[in-house]
């Protein structure tokens, strides 16, 4: 059965990723917001989607969708927009008897996720969250070799993302630590999530520098030890990245060794949405640990470095 799709956010960055998942599933988008009207995107997918600058209007619009006959009521609310409003456009999904398939982070604080646990239950409808390296095949495959794997000493690993924006960023709401949670939240949470499906819940975590542009710490998971580095910096950038004209940096070293997932990424979103739609998608519970952390991170005081920091951090020092 065809699932008529509502989506916020549709002139933002991730939503292109969304709208091809929708298409991609054999589903349909019925409406459409976002306050910025250049979402001619939309077009590429869904070209008789009602579009709406004004969350009042679309508010309206699904709600006399859902006291009609049916044929045209939302059964999923995709969420593209600005993180600070996560929260409240997944209320929004559930009070119109709809499902809710949300970009990261779901919510900024842990305590969001009790009160949308309580509305869930409340209401019936489930709210997923897209945590797309989990469906990544080679992570996949790196996790079960992990699980079969009898460790010996906790594994060493190293996180780097390095992805250059301009000073529009500072600017935007992305810049707003009260609005996107800061780099850890908005840019990292998706690599932190990885590290604790594959390596176990946080023991210690530690914040050795917190800017505006770059940040860094430690973290001591059950099964590794993780020194960290996030920056949008272009300076920040190695010399590998420059020599190939890219404004991305990503890796993750275990032990040493290269993790390889550079392939695989444009397709993930869709497999999320397969496994959302097929009951096995990633609900509020998943979400938490990683919630939980950069919260923690977002709120903890930077302390002086020991031994276990990134490299990127001693050149800093």
């Amino acid at each position: 059965m065809t699932k008529n799709f509502a989506l916020t956010g549709a002139s933002g960055y991730v939503a292109p990723r969304h709208l091809k998942a929708i298409k991609e599933t054999g589903n349909r988008l019925v409406a459409a917001l976002d306050p910025h009207d250049s979402a001619g995107v939309v077009d590429s997918y869904f070209d008789d989607a009602v579009f709406f600058t004004e969350f009042e209007r679309f508010d309206r619009h699904i709600e006399k969708l859902r006291r009609l006959d049916g044929t045209n009521s939302i059964h999923y609310v995709s969420i593209c927009s600005p993180n600070y409003l996560h929260d409240a456009h997944a209320r929004f999904a559930l009070r119109i008897g709809a499902d809710v398939i949300c970009e990261k982070p779901l919510v900024l604080n842990p305590w969001n996720l009790d009160a949308l646990a309580e509305l869930e239950r409340e209401s019936g409808g489930k709210i997923y969250t897209v945590l797309q390296l989990r469906v990544h095949p080679s992570l996949i495959a790196l996790r079960e070799s992990i699980q079969k794997e009898a460790l010996k000493a906790k594994k060493e690993i190293e996180l780097t993302y390095i992805t250059s924006r301009g000073p529009w960023y500072l600017v935007s709401w992305k810049g707003q630590l009260e609005r996107s949670g800061g780099l850890a939240t908005n840019i990292g949470i998706h690599f932190f999530d990885l590290l604790m499906w594959l390596f176990g819940p946080v023991e210690r975590s530690d914040v050795y520098l917190s800017l505006p542009t770059k940040t860094s710490g430690y973290l001591e998971l059950k099964d590794a030890r993780v020194r960290w580095y996030l920056s949008i910096d272009k300076n920040d950038l190695p010399q590998e990245a420059l020599d190939k004209n890219q404004r991305t940096f990503r890796s993750i070293t275990i032990d040493g060794e290269e993790v390889e997932f550079s392939e695989g990424f444009t397709d993930l979103h869709t497999i999320v949405y397969r496994e959302t739609l097929a009951g096995r998608g990633f609900g509020l519970e998943q979400a938490r640990p990683s919630i939980e952390l950069v919260h923690d991170i977002r709120n903890s005081k930077p302390v002086s470095p020991g031994e276990a920091v990134h490299p990127a951090l001693r050149t800093l020092r």
